[in-house]
């Protein structure tokens, strides 16, 4: 004898109201990179309203911003039980498939090519999964797969300091520089992407590590200045 799950219980207008208001919540925080407050309000958000799928999705990209693929991958889970556009859906189902993509594929042949150490393209392969998360609803266009294989390329050089020139991964990939840059940018927007960014810096020193530890000496002295002052 089969049996079938009880219809899901629709949310109140209040659990609705407070759902919403701490959306907006986990937004400003991702926004900040705030990640465990991000992550935080938006696990309260499906919580409350665990039929919307834009909550589910928010709650994956922020998990997917601080480097926790696992539970980016759960959440989108969640997602894809709730999402309705099956267009958007079919493009989230590819994510749980262990086959590579035309993109990765790509990627891999022409790192390979070049000499890009392994560590670098693996990260490339982890920034290329991240940015078809944080896309959200937005459509991914990938007619060139080689273009987005480029940008990848680049934007992780670009991250680790490497000389290789924008020119020169054009060349490399065989696609245009003006594309190039459009896709490079493209990423650099969607993942707020920074010099030696430390989801794809790969060397043994972080220098934004240094800068940081400015920042709160100067704080710290400042503190002092204020305190004896």
């Amino acid at each position: 004898m089969t049996t079938t799950e009880p219809p899901s219980k629709k949310p109140t207008a209040k659990a609705q109201r407070y759902a919403a208001g701490q959306n907006e919540t986990g937004l400003q925080y991702y926004a900040t990179w705030e990640i465990d407050k991000a992550i935080e309000a938006f696990r309260e958000t499906v919580a409350a309203d665990p039929e919307n799928p834009e909550y589910h999705l928010n709650l994956a990209r922020a998990y997917a911003r601080g480097s926790n693929f696992q539970e980016a991958i759960r959440s989108l889970g969640e997602y894809l039980r709730t999402e309705t556009n099956e267009d958007i859906a079919a493009r989230y189902e590819r994510l749980f498939s262990s086959a590579l993509d035309e993109v990765e594929t790509e990627l891999i042949e022409k790192t390979r090519a070049m000499g890009m150490p392994i560590q670098q393209t693996g990260k490339a392969i982890q920034m290329w999964l991240e940015y078809r998360i944080t896309l959200g609803r937005r459509p991914l266009r990938v007619p060139k797969p080689e273009l987005w294989a480029a940008a990848l390329t680049y934007a992780v050089g670009k991250v680790n300091f490497s000389p290789i020139t924008r020119v020169e991964v054009a060349d490399l990939y065989g696609v245009s520089e003006r594309s190039l840059r459009q896709k490079y940018e493209e990423l650099v927007q969607t993942l707020d992407l920074m010099p030696a960014d430390f989801r794809y810096f790969t060397g043994k020193e972080n220098p934004l590590d240094k800068l940081v530890e400015a920042a709160q000496m100067l704080d710290e002295l400042y503190g002092r200045f204020r305190d004896e002052d």
